[in-house]
């Protein structure tokens, strides 16, 4: 159906950068918001970044200013740029797609995580 693949993970010293890919590939008709939600050890699952198909945004609030998502959607992919990190922002970060597939409709699908770590 769909299948997502993240990248761009690692670890990175207070106030620097990483971006994250993630690209959706399988069968399906449309890809319609895409996102990505962090999870550090000990807490739940919470929405850093969305975007819909049409480049609307919305943040969370602890990232507004200096996170970015963005995607491409001839290439079905999502980016995340994270600027002036926080070691409060480490935590795997999981890729998000709200897929439309023939037969089945409108599903949620995560990718398996990649580790952002923030030293400070």
């Amino acid at each position: 159906q769909v299948q997502l693949v993240e990248s761009g993970g690692g670890l990175v010293q207070a106030g620097g950068s990483l971006r994250l890919s993630c690209a959706a590939s399988g069968r399906f008709l449309f890809i319609n918001f895409m996102g990505w939600y962090r999870q550090a050890p000990g807490k739940q699952r919470e929405l850093v970044a969305i975007i819909s198909p049409g480049s609307i945004t919305n943040y969370a609030d602890s990232v507004k200013g200096r996170f970015t998502i963005s995607r491409d959607n001839a290439k079905n992919t999502v980016y995340l740029q994270m600027n002036s990190l926080k070691p409060e922002d480490t935590a795997v970060y999981f890729c998000n797609a709200v897929g439309v597939v023939g037969g089945i409709g409108s599903s949620d699908y995560w990718g398996q995580g990649t580790q952002v770590t923030v030293s400070s």
